[in-house]
């Protein structure tokens, strides 16, 4: 008596990690067009590390410690790692373990810009209105900021991660709400220095005494901050409003989910910053002695 056949087993689907089943913005790299466009930023962003770091060893050999050129030195090299990772990813396009870093070094090396804009906005309203802006409040404020960005980073590379390594639709739910967190707050962070450099133009002020710092016109520094706040911004509300949207199906993207879409709002904006602290030495112009912040004025 023969035994009876058994049943097919269904289609299991490979993994951990497993493919995406919804359009991500940029999408999958390829060779023809990515690895070109990659490149070309790739040497944009090596230009510039090299250009801030040199600006920030050559200051310090003075005397003269600029840190946020530091900081701008460390987003151009996570910059460098996420388009070296693009093309690798670009090559293999099917390798998940490529796809991931890649797609965590793009999320987090912009928070740097935000953290140095930030920043050069406390440091004109301080110059503007000392009352306010040596107050203990906005620093605690400035500090919580700063946790928040540091938290919502984590959560950000922990959720990206997670969302591939796993086929719960709860756990998806919850990723998806974490992300759409994520967005909303880095889009808030980086529109801060707008309303805060509003109030200090605007604002009537006590004295027309205006607290002296770096070199410079005080307009051309406005300008400055205004103009890679306002770059910074509307790359992060682009990614932002668009992640609201419904998620579309890996073979069919929307066409905000285009590579243009995607190289546009997110690096040739922050190329765009980049060069422009170069060209316009924000080390000198936004530059302040050291223990500025134990006499409370510059």
């Amino acid at each position: 008596m023969s035994s009876p056949s058994a049943s097919p087993l269904p289609p299991m689907v490979p993994g951990p990690p497993y493919p995406p089943s919804n359009a991500a913005l940029g999408g999958t790299p390829t060779v023809s067009v990515d690895v070109p466009i990659s490149a070309v930023f790739l040497a944009l962003f090596l230009v510039g590390a090299v250009a801030h770091m040199t600006i920030f060893r050559r200051n310090r050999a003075r005397g003269h410690k600029f840190i946020p050129s530091a900081a701008v030195f460390g987003f151009c090299m996570a910059r460098i790692v996420a388009n070296t990772l693009r093309i690798a990813w670009a090559h293999n396009p099917n390798n998940l373990q490529l796809a991931i870093p890649a797609q965590v070094f793009v999320s987090a090396g912009v928070l740097l810009l935000f953290v140095v804009n930030l920043i050069y906005a406390q440091r004109i309203l301080r110059a503007a209105h000392p009352q306010l802006g040596w107050s203990r409040p906005l620093s605690i404020f400035y500090r919580v900021i700063y946790v928040l960005l540091g938290l919502t980073l984590a959560m950000v590379v922990t959720v990206t991660v997670q969302t591939l390594f796993t086929l719960n639709p709860n756990t998806h739910r919850i990723d998806r709400d974490i992300q759409l967190y994520s967005a909303s707050f880095f889009m808030v962070v980086s529109f801060l220095p707008l309303p805060i450099l509003a109030y200090a133009q605007l604002a009537p002020r006590r004295s027309r005494y205006i607290d002296s710092f770096g070199t410079g016109s005080w307009n051309v520094r406005v300008v400055i901050l205004a103009v890679t706040s306002f770059l910074l911004c509307l790359g992060a509300s682009f990614r932002a409003g668009t992640s609201y949207l419904t998620p579309r199906p890996v073979t069919d993207p929307a066409w905000y989910q285009s590579r243009v879409c995607f190289y546009v709002f997110n690096f040739t904006m922050e190329a765009l910053v980049v060069h422009i602290y170069v060209f316009t030495r924000v080390d000198k112009r936004f530059y302040v002695p050291d223990g500025s912040s134990k006499v409370r004025n510059y």
